[in-house]
């Protein structure tokens, strides 16, 4: 709640992006009732009437404004622009939404300058302590698939919600794709998380063009459904990847789609080591947090999994999925050829292991500790 206030108190309008059912109206209803807010949900009949005539509507109100589903009227953001920039403006407007090409099209544009952007996902481990951290991992962070007692009431909450994301979401996006093809590539991608993108490898097996697979890319990063990270490209005289990275944000529907139910049939699944990764990879750009991420990867197999800057020095994060993580040839090569000032192997075990000068060990539930570093 705290970047939202900050957010509210430097800009006339703060737009707070994110996928359905992550918690934004929940939040969005506390700020309500703390600072006494006028609220509109654009999916309440009524509360669209009450908009019939917006600029009318809106122009009276004073002090916080909130509305819900904005996606749903984007008329609205060219009255927003005209009323945020009267001389007396006395109101500020809080817009949630669903993620889209569309609205992010809207605020960039038409907002350009005026207001600030903010991502919202659903309980990293920050929120639900250290002792839950497994289960974060397994269900993912959804509020309504990590906190039912029941593993089954999850599993069949993930179902829903993927049915109606590709049902009704994507639909009510105003983009035209079958159900069933978009199921499909989902469920595919699920099969390449943590790799780099192979449009054309894809696109043979759907038996799409490589334009098509990356158009419906577009739209499930568009709708925070899967993160592209984008490979980092150094003058060394090296053959370097330039793929981006596929990534599921969320584990628990990557779970739901590769059919993982459990703890157990998770640590027998062949994509233990991807899931893991890409569950590290999303908690750490939100903990630290990280603005510009990359990895970087050659044809002769060096790689790291996270690379960033902070105060024009270089850092990078590799990621295992294990108690005992060596050192290897790799991260010496990285740290040489990327000349990072400091190296974190983020790791499935406990403790905070310095292994050399510029490498450290240190536990996913513990990264938040890199703060001070860097």
């Amino acid at each position: 709640m705290k970047p939202v206030f900050s957010a509210l108190n430097r800009s006339p309008v703060v737009s707070l992006l994110g996928p359905r059912q992550c918690g934004k109206t929940t939040l969005a209803r506390m700020i309500e009732k703390k600072h006494g807010a006028v609220f509109f949900d654009l999916e309440s009949p009524r509360d669209r009437l009450r908009l019939q005539n917006p600029q009318m509507a809106l122009e009276i109100l004073k002090g916080l404004v909130i509305i819900d589903e904005v996606q749903g009227m984007p008329e609205l953001f060219e009255i927003l622009r005209v009323l945020v920039d009267r001389s007396d403006n006395p109101a500020t407007f809080l817009l949630l939404g669903s993620a889209s090409p569309h609205i992010l099209k809207n605020v960039s544009e038409t907002l350009a300058g005026r207001t600030e952007l903010i991502e919202m996902s659903g309980f990293d481990f920050m929120e639900i302590g250290e002792d839950n951290l497994h289960d974060l991992w397994l269900r993912g962070g959804f509020p309504r698939s990590f906190l039912p007692r029941l593993l089954e009431d999850s599993i069949s909450w993930r179902e829903g919600f993927v049915r109606t994301f590709l049902e009704r979401d994507i639909p009510q996006l105003g983009i035209n794709i079958s159900a069933i093809a978009m199921r499909r590539f989902w469920t595919m991608l699920a099969h390449c998380h943590g790799q780099t993108l192979n449009a054309s490898q894809l696109g043979r097996s759907l038996g799409v063009t490589d334009k098509t697979i990356r158009s419906y890319l577009d739209i499930l990063t568009g709708t925070y459904m899967v993160r592209q990270v984008l490979p980092w490209h150094e003058n060394i005289g090296k053959r370097q990847v330039k793929a981006p990275k596929i990534y599921f944000r969320d584990s628990g529907i990557l779970h739901h789609l590769l059919a993982i139910t459990d703890m157990e049939s998770l640590m027998t699944n062949p994509r233990l080591g991807a899931s893991w990764e890409g569950f590290a990879v999303e908690q750490i750009i939100r903990v630290l947090p990280l603005q510009d991420v990359y990895f970087w990867s050659t044809y002769s197999g060096a790689e790291l999994d996270l690379f960033f800057f902070h105060d024009s020095k270089r850092y990078g994060i590799a990621i295992k999925f294990s108690e005992t993580p060596k050192i290897s040839k790799s991260m010496h090569i990285a740290i040489q050829d990327l000349v990072l000032e400091h190296l974190w192997v983020v790791y499935s075990g406990n403790h905070i292991v310095p292994l050399e000068k510029k490498i450290t060990l240190v536990p996913l539930d513990k990264i938040e500790t890199v703060q001070g570093v860097v």
